[in-house]
């Protein structure tokens, strides 16, 4: 198994544990205010990923960092879990999973424009065509959306979600993509400035949280294995992913969550949302193929030099 190969499957299982994370996330909201079950979430998975300090090497490899690689990894941490996570919580709390869905299905588009802006990553035409292909499959999905009045605060909050999902995956494919940090250390940092300020505006804002034991449940199952440890093997998958291939795969998400609705919380699938998860999955294979095109041909360029 090549190591490219190697990282989509792990991709695929880390985004496998975030669609429970949505099911979870239901069902906790229905006695945990969003920002506070958010930043519970977050600040216990820092807190159980803090042993790892111990580690000479990791405390070395912090100690090391420069000025401007701090500021980057406490930006990270803003974006990718304050403001994303945060954001997601509170849409989930005000829109139906389907709908918030529907708009953060849309980061493929917004994190190729910013890919080639900001990394110099151009996506192939196989892989315009496979966005395309994606983005349709989503659309026939989901759609007819109906947005009630009431339910625009959501609605902007969701494209908030949206905009800062975009910049955390090319910020994060930033941070990434040169190894020079261990990943740990890029959980860490970033998790524990994000967490820390989710957390702050939770209590701040929805005071301190009462949780029943299935509440606790949530919070620890979510904490433990769907943040620390499915960040953590995320970071080491940006390695070798680029940042729209991973949003790609991220975004297969929108199918999964569709089936464990199905089969968890009695949400039916009728021809038509057949049709789109084929099509979102089509869109997702095309993507990877045109990937490993340009790979190969980079590679025979290099050679020929």
């Amino acid at each position: 198994m090549s190591p490219h190969v190697r990282a989509v499957l792990q991709a695929l299982f880390v985004t496998f544990l975030w669609s429970t994370s949505w099911v979870l996330i239901k069902i906790g909201l229905e006695e945990i205010p969003a920002l506070t079950f958010a930043g519970l979430r977050y600040g216990l998975a820092f807190l159980l990923l803090t042993p790892l300090l111990l580690r000479a090497e990791l405390r070395s490899a912090i100690a090391r960092l420069s000025r401007r690689e701090w500021a980057m990894l406490l930006l990270l941490g803003l974006v990718m879990y304050t403001l994303t996570q945060g954001a997601q919580f509170l849409a989930l709390d005000r829109l139906s999973a389907q709908t918030t869905s529907l708009v953060l299905s849309f980061s493929p588009v917004v994190v190729a424009f910013l890919g080639m802006a900001l990394l110099s990553e151009r996506p192939s035409p196989l892989q315009r065509l496979g966005v395309l292909l994606f983005l349709v499959g989503a659309a026939t999905f989901l759609y007819p959306a109906a947005f009630p009045a009431s339910q625009v605060v959501g609605l902007i909050i969701a494209v908030v979600g949206l905009l800062a999902n975009a910049a955390a995956a090319v910020l994060g494919r930033y941070v990434n993509r040169g190894a020079t940090l261990p990943a740990v250390a890029v959980t860490l940092v970033s998790m524990g400035a994000g967490s820390l300020a989710l957390l702050g505006a939770g209590v701040g804002l929805q005071g301190p949280p009462e949780l029943s034991l299935r509440g606790w449940l949530i919070v620890g199952w979510l904490a433990a294995v769907n943040t620390a440890f499915a960040f953590t093997l995320w970071n080491m998958i940006l390695r070798k992913l680029s940042a729209m291939e991973s949003s790609i795969i991220n975004n297969t998400m929108l199918i999964q969550i569709a089936v464990l609705a199905w089969l968890f919380l009695g949400e039916t699938l009728g021809p038509r949302q057949i049709v789109g998860l084929l099509l979102a999955s089509l869109g997702t294979l095309v993507v990877q193929v045109g990937a490993g095109r340009a790979r190969k041909a980079a590679t025979a360029v290099h050679k020929a030099m």
